[in-house]
This record gives structure tokens, C-alpha cells and sequence, in this order.
């Protein structure tokens, strides 16, 4: 039995943050999470913030509690969300705070751009969904501000890139998390220079790519004394948390689709080659990097956040739920559609599109679903019960959507969905998924960002040949929960009346 390997991968997502050691005897991967930290939006006057500085200390903190606890490690990776970016300037000084996703800046700013480049051709050079928080998009709201930042700008790094050069020293750009910026080509893995030329953008900020699983280098000295650890490699995982997650999916086979589930809902599908035709336009799909060459054709749905803001907006009122509370609250709500789920009553519940624009940033979001339900005319849901059942019964039928879209694009039958991330411990959801898609629903790793993290790392350290062996390892050493669907044909009213929703949506 060779001896066991420890390498240190930091998740980070938009509510918090971990370091987390993996551990590989040759046959099983285990986790142990060693520092957790929040994380969260920081607002100064009318913008949104990342404090990427108390996250880097945070980061190194997490360092040196891995070495204490757990000895030598053979390396050490970074994930984070996408899109997000800082700015550096000549002499490697962060230009400012980047700027939160979800700032409204952004606002207006695609019909904007379309004015100077069509959607289309974005679209065909890019094969990103639209989404106004996209880089290109946010970069264009600089532009349109006049933001000083951009005339001093040597480097634009994205979130992990930037804590990658504060390690190590070295400025690139990963190549998974650069393809989630709308201004990467996905046929030539390079960026898209005739695109972003053609808005103005200065190109110079753009980096080198790198692929996942390049060893950046050594540890800088002065952070592995700061930390008390020799200077360990510091490797590129799939440095975007979706690509992580998506390498540690225990599937086989080509008839499958995941849910990487979380604050956000990815789902979608492997394929060899990007997807940037007419359908794939028309649906607004994505082509993100993934790793070992492939390309995530996928679809960014609003997820676990809409729950996430309905709970926050209860404890401001003073009312405070835990998940479980809330789950089985919805559990008993009235579902969708009839003929057996209509309630006693002959009711039956509420149904939004989840991806709708209200639920970006609303002030209260159990209010921004009962407005959304008032509009359409619908029952409104009045008590937290209904308000989540409704939030979870328009994310399944959501996913169902997604999934024929997926079918008709690629052509091959879905078989199974596999659900990995935190959401994935949400069995309401997964059941509801299961039945509204009739599909089986296989639920787990939990840690499946974390763990595509430590895979990729052992992949550079050359200790693991491949993705399909790295997802065999993942099958061997974690158990997952099966959902089988029941009572399928609840759903088709329900179905038809969300088609309606999301037609009307894009009609307007």
C-alpha cells in the first residue's frame, strides 16, 4: 500500500469558505475540513464588494491549521464562483475591492453592448450564456462609468487567479474559470482578442491561459513562513467551482446530466465540442471549460438562493427557521398540480420561474414571490411553507426544462441526473427532481467541489492518470442516495403551466 498523500484544497463560494485536507492511500479519498470561514457581499455606499484581503488571511490561516493538524502536504489548490475579477496594476497592487456579481451596476448594460455587437455574434464567439454579470459585461459597465481603474490596469485575474498570484507570484489565468468571463473562445481555448478588441476592452489585461492541473510553482517564502510550511507547489485545480465539482461526479457512461447544487443550480452535460448554434442561442445555454478538454454545456439556474433569501429575510423580521423547519414546512404545503396533488381544498400551489429578474436582488424575497404569483395570476403563497414549496417545485420543473433542452441539443437520452453539492442533502428537492423529470436522481458527494479540487491536484502531482480513474476513486470511496421518481404524471399541468411561465417571460 503506497503511503497516503495529503494535499490542501480551499473551496470557496459566495456564503462561505474552506480548507480542507484530502487524503489518498492509493485505492480511497478521504476529507477532512480543517478552517471555515464566511463570506459574503460587503457594501460600501450604493456598490457591492468581495473582501478578497480577509479572505486571503483566512486562506492562510486555513494553511497553517492544515500543517499543524495533519503534517506535510504535497500541494495546495484554490476553487472559487466565476466571473468575478480584480485588477492589478504595474507593480502588482490590487486596484480596489472586485466588485460583487450581484452589484447592480450591470443593470441595462446588455442592450448596451448589443447596440455595438449583436447578441448573436457574442454569442457564436463566445458560446456564453447571457447573463448581466457576466466579466464582458461587467468590464463593459467600467467602460460606460469611466472607471479610472481600467486606464492603470495591468492584469485582470479573476478570483482564484488573484489569490493564486498572491501564493506564488505569477499572474495567469485558468482556463475553466476564464471561460465563465464571456471572452474566451470555446472551439480554440484561447481568448476571444476579434470580440474583445471590437468593444474597445483593453487586451492587454488578458493573460496567459493555463489548463487544470498546471503546477503554478513554489509557495512564496515569505507566505510559507508566515504560514510555518515549507514551500509546497501550488497547483491550478479547475480553479471555477462548478468544473471542480462537475470532475468529481461519480458517473459512467455518456447518458447522464448534473446538478451541481448550491446557492446556484448548474446543470447540464460533458460534450467534446461547444454547442454556439441557433438552439443553443435561442435556449441561452453555456459552454464553460471543463477538465480533461471537455466543455460543460450547461445552464445557470437561481437555485438553493432563492430559499437562502427567504430565510435571511425571516430572521430580519425576527423569525428564524433552519432548513430542516423550512423542508418539512414545504414538505406539507399543497404541490403544483393536480389531478392527485390538488389539495383538499381543490387548491393548488404556485409556480414562478425561478430565473426570472426580480429574484436577482430583491429587498424581501418571500414578498418577491408572492408579487411574481400575484402578476400571473396565481394563488399567492402566504406562510413560509407554501413560499419554499413554491421555490422548490419551480426549481425541479425548472430542471426539467433544462433536461429536455439538453436532450434535444446533444441528441442522446439522459438516463440519470446526478445532484453533488450541498444541495444535494436537501431530499425534498431531490425527490422532487426525480418525479418532475422521471428521471433517477443520484444524490452525493456532498463535497463535490472540494473533492474535484484534491482529484485535479493529484491528476498535476501525477499520482491519479485520469478523470475517468479520479471518478472510479470517487465511487470507491463515498456513498450516494438514490431517488427513484414516483408518480410522474402528477407533473404535466404543472409542466405546462411553467412553459407558459418561462414563454411569456421571454416574450415580454
Amino acid at each position: 500500500m503506497p503511503a497516503t498523500k495529503q494535499v490542501l484544497a480551499f473551496d470557496l463560494g459566495a456564503e462561505s469558505g474552506r480548507a480542507l485536507v484530502g487524503k489518498f492511500d492509493g485505492q480511497r479519498l478521504g476529507l477532512d475540513v480543517v478552517h471555515r470561514f464566511p463570506n459574503g457581499a460587503v457594501q460600501t455606499l450604493d456598490t457591492l464588494h468581495w473582501d478578497v484581503l480577509r479572505l486571503y488571511g483566512e486562506m492562510v490561516a486555513g494553511l497553517r491549521k492544515a500543517h499543524a493538524e495533519h503534517g506535510d502536504l504535497a500541494s495546495m489548490g484554490v476553487d472559487t464562483w466565476g466571473v468575478d475579477f480584480a485588477l492589478v496594476g504595474r507593480d502588482g497592487t490590487l486596484l480596489g475591492n472586485p466588485r460583487h456579481y450581484r452589484d447592480p451596476h450591470t443593470e441595462a448594460i446588455m442592450d448596451q453592448a448589443f447596440a455595438k455587437v449583436p447578441r448573436a455574434a457574442v454569442f457564436r464567439q463566445t458560446g456564453i450564456q447571457f447573463m448581466r454579470f457576466n466579466s464582458l459585461f461587467q468590464i463593459l459597465a467600467l467602460m460606460r462609468d469611466r472607471s479610472p481603474l481600467l486606464d492603470v490596469a495591468e492584469s485582470m485575474l479573476f478570483i482564484p487567479d488573484l489569490f493564486n498570484y498572491w501564493f506564488t507570484g505569477i499572474k495567469v489565468n485558468e482556463y475553466t474559470d476564464a471561460s465563465t468571463s464571456q471572452m474566451l473562445d470555446p472551439a480554440k481555448r484561447t481568448w476571444a482578442r476579434d470580440l474583445i478588441r471590437s468593444f474597445g476592452i483593453p487586451d492587454k489585461m488578458l493573460g496567459t491561459i493555463i489548463q487544470p492541473g498546471t503546477v503554478l510553482g513554489p509557495l512564496r517564502t515569505s507566505v510559507a513562513n508566515q504560514a510555518g510550511v515549507t514551500p509546497l507547489p501550488v497547483i491550478a485545480p479547475a480553479t471555477h467551482d462548478t468544473a471542480a465539482a462537475v470532475a468529481a461526479v461519480p458517473a459512467q457512461g455518456d447518458a447522464w446530466a448534473y446538478i451541481s447544487s448550491g446557492t446556484w443550480s448548474l446543470m447540464g452535460v460533458e460534450v467534446k465540442e461547444p454547442q454556439v448554434g441557433d438552439k443553443a442561442l435561442v435556449f441561452n445555454f453555456t459552454n464553460e471549460g471543463g477538465v480533461g478538454g471537455t466543455i460543460r454545456l450547461l445552464k445557470n439556474i437561481a437555485g438553493l438562493w432563492l430559499v437562502q433569501e427567504c430565510r435571511r429575510t425571516w430572521e430580519r423580521e425576527g423569525k428564524s427557521f433552519t432548513y430542516e423547519e423550512l423542508m418539512k414546512l414545504a414538505e406539507a404545503a399543497t404541490p403544483p398540480g393536480p389531478p392527485l396533488a390538488r389539495g383538499g381544498d381543490g387548491a393548488v400551489g404556485s409556480i414562478v420561474n425561478p430565473d426570472d429578474a426580480s429574484f436577482v436582488l430583491p429587498t424581501s424575497m418571500p414578498a418577491a414571490l408572492a408579487d411574481y404569483c400575484r402578476k400571473t395570476g396565481q394563488c399567492v403563497p402566504a406562510d413560509p411553507g407554501a413560499i419554499i414549496r413554491c421555490a422548490l417545485d419551480s426549481l425541479a420543473l425548472r430542471y426539467r426544462w433544462v433536461l429536455e433542452r439538453l436532450e434535444e441539443l446533444t441528441g442522446r437520452r439522459i438516463n440519470t441526473i446526478h445532484i453533488v453539492g450541498g444541495g444535494c442533502r436537501n431530499t425534498l428537492l431531490c425527490q422532487l427532481a426525480a418525479d418532475c423529470c422521471n428521471r433517477t436522481v443520484v444524490a452525493g458527494p456532498v463535497e463535490a467541489t472540494a473533492l474535484g479540487n484534491v482529484l485535479v491536484q493529484m491528476i498535476g502531482l501525477g499520482l491519479i492518470k485520469s478523470l475517468a480513474e479520479g471518478r472510479e476513486i470517487i465511487r470507491r470511496s463515498f456513498e450516494v442516495h438514490t431517488y427513484e421518481p414516483r408518480l410522474a404524471e402528477r407533473w404535466g399541468e404543472a409542466y405546462k403551466r411553467f412553459v407558459g411561465l418561462i414563454q411569456a417571460s421571454v416574450a415580454a
